[in-house]
């Protein structure tokens, strides 16, 4: 433990290069936490202890400043998923168009509920907040990739083509 009573471990930064490159765009540090969170989750998959250490000392703050960060945007994961995250929009629009059929068919097909990993690590299912194409609902992120106006027969097609 170190004077802050956190853990001494840290998470290596594979290209030490592009921390420099962060670190040198932002003249407050502390205001590089999120982009070093993204490369770190880039890296490692996710945001483990060592990761939220590491980039506290980076930014010369608290590690609990950095889990602020960490847990309010949800595009950050606190755990390892799988190789697949669906995100089914959850508001209104996607919600009266089927969205919920969509969650179901995951659930049912795959055992796993929203928040959970498929047993193979091949799905992360999630529920999320708007993804901003409710004239196309419902909408579904599946890592980066949006894919519109799904009926469940569109969505399980598209689940069976990704390996």
């Amino acid at each position: 433990m170190n004077s802050n009573g956190t853990p001494n471990e840290k998470f290596t930064f594979t290209d030490k290069d592009k921390v420099e490159k962060i670190l040198s765009q932002y003249p407050d540090k502390k205001s590089a936490t999120l982009p070093l969170l993204h490369l770190a989750q880039s890296e490692q998959g996710y945001i483990s202890g060592t990761v939220i250490n590491t980039v506290g000392g980076l930014v010369d703050c608290h590690p609990a400043l950095v889990m602020d960060c960490v847990s309010f945007y949800t595009m950050f994961y606190t755990k390892p998923h799988g190789r697949h995250i669906i995100q089914v929009c959850q508001t209104l629009s996607c919600s009266l168009n089927g969205a919920d059929d969509l969650v179901d068919h995951v659930q049912d097909k795959y055992g796993i509920k929203p928040g959970e990993t498929s047993e193979d690590d091949r799905f992360t299912l999630m529920k999320v907040e708007c993804l901003g194409s409710c004239g196309t609902a419902p909408v579904v992120q599946i890592n980066k990739d949006y894919h519109e106006d799904l009926s469940p027969e569109k969505f399980d097609d598209l689940l069976e083509s990704l390996s």
